[in-house]
């Protein structure tokens, strides 16, 4: 018999990583749910009510069945294809991310300005008052630091990713993104969803594909995403997935503002425990 040949085996970025990971969490807390007795499903529901699930991209579009825009199934084919897509438009590329603590956005922004001439640059995070990132062709992000670093930027610090994320740079991914949609039913949202390209409420005027074809290559506005969660009288904000960057994120950005993470199978079963004491200690 013909002998098998190795299977290839895939490296993930650290974005895919995390996406796969968050994922899989997302559909933990909802398969948790839909498993409780009805009694468990009523203090769940109770505890999750005037709270906001702070996600990446795709996870918050199918977390509840009652907001399912697509399945899970079709997220975990979605997440997989924008995963690949991204590694292909940043294929070839010489780019970098930056990390940018204390300097507002206008004289980064300036900054940004005076390094186009190098290529693409922009901040493509705005991640919580004195965390900013900036993105793109490797020579404009470093010439942008430093032009920083003489404004009063305190570091700028290299970030370990594999592409200039959110950045103009991922329009072919977006435009892959475009076309795998044609092939994918999205169905409406029940409840309000944030869009971090948009740092508020998505409204009638674009289409929820629009907007995840946007995402892929604009800036996240995740500060403005917080404040706004804030203003919509939220009880608290849980983030799901690995790592709390997020939660610092909310921290920084509402001082004292009741937020939790979720990030094992405990912490999904304590959720509706850990909402209840912390809406207690800032009631």
């Amino acid at each position: 018999m013909p002998s098998k040949k190795p299977r290839a085996r895939t490296t993930l970025s650290e974005e895919q990583k995390r996406e796969v990971i968050d994922l899989a969490v997302a559909a933990g807390i909802r398969a948790y749910r839909s498993e409780a007795t009805k009694h468990q499903k009523e203090i769940y529901d109770k505890r999750l009510h005037n709270t906001k699930l702070l996600m990446r991209n795709y996870r918050s579009l199918k977390e509840h069945s009652e907001n399912a825009v697509f399945d899970a199934a079709t997220a975990v084919k979605l997440v997989a294809f924008r995963g690949k897509a991204m590694e292909e438009a940043a294929a070839g590329r010489e780019s970098a991310m930056m990390a940018v603590l204390n300097l507002d956005r206008a004289p980064l922004q300036e900054c940004c300005d005076a390094a186009s001439d190098l290529g693409c640059v922009v901040i493509c995070n705005y991640n919580c008052p004195g965390q900013l990132v900036i993105g793109g062709e490797k020579a404009a992000v470093e010439k942008a630091a430093a032009l920083a670093k003489e404004k009063g930027a305190r570091r700028c610090l290299p970030l370990k990713v594999s592409g200039p994320f959110h950045t103009p740079l991922m329009a072919p991914a977006g435009d892959a993104l475009r076309a795998y949609f044609q092939g994918v039913d999205f169905a409406q949202p029940r409840i309000p969803v944030l869009f971090n390209c948009l740092g508020d409420v998505k409204d009638s005027s674009a289409s929820i594909q629009d907007l995840l074809v946007k995402q892929v290559q604009s800036s996240v506005f995740m500060e403005d995403s917080i404040r706004k969660m804030a203003d919509m009288g939220v009880d608290a904000i849980v983030e799901i997935g690995p790592g709390k960057a997020l939660s610092g994120f909310v921290k920084k950005t509402v001082p004292g503002f009741p937020v939790c993470a979720v990030e094992t199978a405990d912490d999904v079963e304590n959720l509706p425990q850990t909402l209840e004491q912390l809406t207690k200690e800032n009631a």
